[in-house]
């Protein structure tokens, strides 16, 4: 017989019971959802909770001008970029060349309050500097997650003020892990995350969130002229750096001699002593390698960070209480923070007083990963004293130095063995060999004097 479903309104659910051949129908009250709570999503949850911590930053900087017909040579642009608050006082990590060279850092939180901020330290080879604000109040934290387990495929979050517009979002998958990526001859990233969520001029500095709403990675660069190619450096990376730019601050008027181990990661619990100053407070409470630090003045820790975050503002003199897991027994050591003892006279560099050039090792790896040459290795050029026979050359940072005269410069002791031969000056000016982009150049340093062996 034919039968008529019921309606929505009276909430009752019909089954077919095919093997009787009748119909029975059963009351079923069901909740009916709101809109809003349809339209609250993992990604809506996830920006909402990064919203507060994540600032915008400007400023103006004077660079070269390349035109031919500018008077001055140089001209002011504005930059952007993006930041991510890692401590409620107001410090600030974004990529360094956000701040580069910028005369004024402004900032604005996600309440609009504005405020200029101060470059606190910066590391140029991995480009992250931390900045910090003085708001007057504790500001919101990022949530740090790991980029230990980070899978192909998984959703993105990419969180910055995209070509000016604040608080931008958008959102994608991780594309590849482990992304070498020349961007410049200046500037090598190495071992980056590639995303295909839009990443665009002044996302630089923000944060890229897994859909928990945990920061992963910090964004820091686009493929020129491709679609929907970004790349993002891993957070582990970005917090191990973060927190050896925290304690080179911190050092500048006190000193603990603790040398955090592990790889940055902040999701578990504690950190690891990596290394002990010698003589340091550190050595002198007795903290030994392989300590698990837990808590700070009974305030528990996580990662190198948080260590670095525990220790910051805290004066000459004054005294810490750390838990300490070893060797799985507890144990509380108190340890009284000092002024860190004046360096003695530095050696003399002879490479930099003789050439104007400080160098430093490229690993084979990313030689071979970035360059197809005949050349085994060479040295990257991390710095060039203007007025010395390295700029006169016009040799610049970012070129790598693979030979001079006959020789090959893989090491930084090929350096030193080829200008401090006997012989030298029969060879002077000495031939150079650099490698730019995908050119191989070559010219002539003259080098007035002989410099003494490196100590």
């Amino acid at each position: 017989m034919p039968f008529r479903l019921t309606s929505q309104s009276s909430r009752r659910a019909c089954i077919l019971c095919l093997s009787v051949g009748v119909l029975v129908c059963f009351p079923l009250f069901f909740r009916s959802a709101s809109a809003s709570e349809l339209r609250m999503t993992a990604i809506v949850k996830a920006v909402q909770g990064a919203r507060s911590s994540v600032v915008n930053i400007r400023g103006e900087k004077t660079i070269a001008s390349t035109h031919s017909d500018s008077s001055s040579g140089n001209r002011r642009v504005n930059g952007m970029g993006t930041g991510v608050v890692i401590d409620p006082r107001g410090y600030i990590v974004t990529n360094y060349h956000v701040v580069d060279g910028v005369r004024e850092i402004r900032v604005t939180l996600a309440v609009k309050s504005r405020f200029t901020a101060r470059l606190v330290a910066h590391d140029m080879e991995t480009d992250l500097a931390i900045i910090k604000i003085d708001a007057g109040k504790k500001l919101p934290v990022i949530t740090l997650g790991t980029s230990s387990d980070l899978m192909p495929g998984e959703t993105v979050i990419a969180m910055g003020n995209a070509y000016g517009y604040e608080n931008s979002v958008t959102r994608g998958i991780i594309s590849a892990l482990h992304r070498a990526v020349p961007v410049s001859d200046a500037q090598f990233y190495d071992d980056l995350i590639q995303v295909d969520a839009a990443i665009n001029p002044g996302n630089s500095g923000g944060p890229l969130l897994n859909i928990d709403g945990e920061m992963i990675g910090i964004n820091v660069a686009v493929r020129a002229g491709a679609q929907s190619i970004g790349f993002a450096i891993p957070v582990n990376k970005a917090m191990d750096i973060t927190a050896q730019l925290l304690a080179s601050h911190m050092s500048r008027t006190t000193w603990h001699g603790v040398v955090p181990g592990g790889d940055g990661d902040m999701t578990s619990a504690g950190v690891l002593v990596g290394s002990i100053d010698k003589k340091s407070p550190a050595e002198k409470c007795g903290l030994h390698s392989g300590d698990h630090i837990t808590t700070v003045n009974g305030d528990a820790i996580c990662g190198a960070v948080g260590f670095q975050r525990a220790m910051l503002g805290r004066k000459v003199g004054q005294s810490v209480q750390l838990e300490v897991n070893r060797g799985g027994e507890p144990i509380e050591v108190k340890m009284t923070l000092v002024s860190i003892p004046r360096k003695r006279k530095q050696p003399t560099n002879p490479v930099w007083e003789a050439l104007g050039l400080r160098l430093k090792p490229l690993p084979e790896s990313q030689f071979r990963q970035r360059y197809k040459t005949r050349y085994r290795g060479g040295l990257s050029i991390v710095d060039v004293r203007s007025g010395s026979a390295a700029a006169s050359q016009g040799i610049r940072r970012g070129d790598v130095l693979v030979g001079m005269h006959v020789w090959e410069t893989v090491s930084l002791d090929n350096v030193d063995y080829i200008i401090s031969r006997p012989d030298f000056s029969k060879i002077n000016p000495v031939k150079f060999f650099i490698l730019r982009g995908d050119e191989t150049l070559y010219g002539y340093l003259s080098v007035a004097a002989k410099p003494s062996k490196r100590k």
